[in-house]
């Protein structure tokens, strides 16, 4: 199953600035558009990483992990 998001992007001056709607706290600054698609992707699949760990951690044990799809 892949997972789609959406990158807000623009131009602002020298760089380009861009965040994910959906996932607060994803964005990033790069000085092309290229780098910053990159940048983003990278830095949602950190922060969806460790969002993954907090709540495990959260959970402790005795837990069940259910799939869910919008």
């Amino acid at each position: 199953m892949e997972n789609k998001y959406t990158a807000i992007i623009k131009k602002d001056g020298d760089w380009w600035i861009g965040w994910i709607e959906e996932i607060k706290g994803v964005n990033a600054q790069e000085s092309t558009k290229e780098e910053l698609i990159k940048s983003l992707k990278e830095a949602l699949k950190d922060i969806l990483e460790l969002n993954r760990e907090e709540a495990r951690t959260e959970a402790r044990e005795n837990y069940e992990e259910v799939m869910i799809s919008l």
